[in-house]
């Protein structure tokens, strides 16, 4: 029998429908290849479960779990997963989450758990310790996810962390998100995970530990953390002062805002006027920090109008902000703090809803919806107040107007016909995160062969070619220019390598600002486990990470062809602003990136490539 230092070495598997649990104990190999977090859960889903059942199915789980440094007191280690089959998209789906969610489940002793079944009535989850209680969520359905998770804590405990779905989830639509800890939401937003949740029938799960997970040393990681947060805290300042808004003025500076469904190339007014530094002037109220975080990039903020004026919430982020921003050429710092009011009490997905609608808007300027469609709507750039009624509909699911729209944007598009699904800035059936491959063309690997569709997170490629990150520390020196294509496969597989590991390790990604380093990640796993991992172990682990994901895609019969970007980012160029006149070598770079992955033409990895990365024998 091993001991296990940082982590359990097991999760909770709840049978929903005959309210049954069992523990799974996970081998210590595992978490060496794969780490903790969407590692872990990719190896679960890989080797456990039948992929070829559709997302909503009682077959696809719903799977929980903590990263390996979550609990610890490594900086910023509050990241978990969210795991499974996406409603969104029918392919690989991760959703990953902040606050204080991943530190309360590691409480339990448990690693993570998973929801498997569906329940034949609306229950919620109460884990305390290795204790698991079912309990009646009749009078909890139907109820926002601030009323719904105050309700819970009356039921369970005031101190437990709650996970929750809105009506969105409920209604099953297909951008819905699972919640964490309202009204100071974090938010699991992408790949359609509340839907899940509701198609199983789970409204909440409350999560409650007295457990503490024992470190093999407990000194050396913080020592090796201590220097590091200061780097970190001095160059993460404009974080801590006014959140991830603050930076929407410097991102339209560089052209990669995205502006009017992305086709214009400059909104400086505009951006000033939704950025954070406004919203420290006029509706802030506070700030928050997720656990072990230094950094307190969360933004406490009062409802300005709409049907909850004046309650408190988690203040809009930057995606938030361009989504029904700039995208949409809204400049109303108030409607888009209650566009996401309304979708942290409804469980949305804000970039899913914003890009949504952002189509629609082209669509209807087009001539490719009517009022008749719109239910007496004028969709048109710069509306306002009429998002809260667009996004009612949608969170409800309504025939008409909500149901095509809570599609998210490329079925919708594709619904509405036509030239549509030209406006539709989507990969693999995500919309696009708020950030422009003609910027920085990293991004073309990112948004092209991101496992869960248009994610910006895999890569983060505009965050080192824009100069927060430098390059060398994931040991690129090669010469690459922003808008250029010379060796960007490599600066973005190097990176979105090291990214992935982010994610099972539990770390928020704007410690990169700490100048981290394979190399120092690699110590701070070993003090927290007693391993002896390297900087290069850690970076084969990533590739091994970001392997097994898209074998789970390649499974799905995912491939080269699906390796695209919307024509958008390819054919029309910004016509002002920093990117003005870019457009990637999409083909170029796709062509050395199949090369350095060793993936072969049609984009399936090779035999050679899974024995170099142990991943032969799945």
């Amino acid at each position: 029998m091993w001991t296990a230092f940082g982590y359990w070495g097991k999760v909770l598997e709840i049978d929903l429908k005959s309210q049954t649990t069992k523990e799974v104990p996970i081998k210590n190999e595992v978490y060496k290849k794969f780490l903790g977090g969407s590692g872990v859960a990719a190896y679960l889903l890989y080797n456990n479960y039948d992929y070829t059942k559709p997302a909503l199915s009682e077959e696809n789980p719903l799977i929980f779990m903590t990263g390996l440094l979550n609990g610890t007191l490594a900086p910023s280690s509050a990241r978990s997963s969210v795991v499974g089959k996406s409603p969104l998209t029918e392919i690989w789906g991760e959703a990953n989450v902040g606050g204080h969610w991943g530190a309360e489940v590691k409480k339990t002793g448990y690693d993570g758990f998973i929801l498997k079944g569906v329940s034949d009535k609306p229950v919620a989850i109460y884990i305390n310790d290795n204790k698991v209680q079912f309990i009646d969520a009749q009078d909890l359905w139907g109820k926002d996810v601030f009323e719904a998770s105050d309700l819970m804590r009356s039921k369970t405990d005031e101190k437990a962390r709650i996970a929750c779905i809105g009506i969105a989830g409920e209604n099953q639509i297909k951008m819905a998100s699972i919640m964490m800890d309202a009204p100071v939401t974090r938010t699991a937003g992408r790949c359609g995970f509340g839907a899940l949740m509701g198609y199983k029938k789970v409204k909440a799960v409350a999560v409650k530990g007295t457990k503490k997970v024992e470190l093999h040393d407990k000194a050396k990681l913080q020592a090796f953390t201590k220097e590091f947060a200061q780097v970190l805290k001095t160059n993460a300042a404009i974080l801590h002062d006014f959140g991830t808004l603050g930076t929407i003025q410097g991102v339209e500076s560089e052209g990669d805002l995205p502006i009017k469904n992305w086709t214009l190339g400059s909104w400086e007014e505009g951006a000033y006027k939704t950025s954070g530094q406004m919203l420290a002037e006029t509706i802030q109220t506070g700030h928050h920090a997720c656990h072990a975080c230094t950094i307190r990039c969360g933004k406490e903020a009062k409802v300005p109008l709409g049907p909850y004026k004046g309650a408190i919430g988690h203040a809009p982020e930057y995606e938030t902000g361009a989504a029904f921003g700039s995208n949409i050429l809204n400049d109303d710092l108030n409607i888009i703090a209650a566009c996401n009011d309304l979708c942290n009490r409804y469980g949305m997905d804000t970039i899913e809803a914003g890009s949504t609608i952002a189509m629609a808007i082209e669509a209807y300027e087009n001539g490719l919806l009517t009022k008749r469609d719109t239910e007496g709507i004028e969709f048109k750039w710069g509306m306002k107040e009429e998002l809260l009624e667009v996004l009612e509909k949608m969170a409800n699911n309504k025939v008409g107007l909500g149901r095509l729209l809570a599609q998210g944007v490329k079925r919708a598009s594709e619904e509405i016909g036509g030239i549509a699904p030209e406006f539709a800035i989507q990969s693999k059936g995500q919309a696009f995160a708020m950030h422009d491959p003609r910027a920085y063309t990293t991004m073309v690997v990112d948004y092209a062969t991101c496992n869960r569709g248009g994610c910006h997170l895999e890569c983060l490629g505009y965050f080192s070619e824009g100069g927060a990150y430098p390059a060398k520390c994931v040991d690129f020196t090669k010469p690459s220019e922003p808008h250029g294509y010379e060796n960007k496969a490599e600066y973005a597989v190097r990176l979105m390598n090291f990214m992935t590991v982010f994610n099972s390790l539990g770390l928020c990604k704007f410690i990169m600002l700490g100048q981290i380093t394979p190399e120092m990640a690699s110590q701070w796993i070993n003090a927290a486990t007693g391993w002896n991992l390297t900087g290069k172990d850690v970076e084969l682990a990533g590739d091994r990470l970001f392997n097994i994901k898209r074998m789970y895609n390649n499974r799905l019969g995912l491939s080269r062809k699906d390796d695209v970007l919307p024509q958008r980012m390819l054919l029309h160029d910004r016509q002002t602003g920093a990117a003005a006149g870019s457009l990637p070598y999409y083909s170029r770079i796709m062509k050395d990136l199949y090369d350095y992955r060793k993936w072969n033409a049609e984009g399936i990895i090779t035999e050679e490539k899974k024995q170099e990365l142990g991943l032969d024998t799945l």
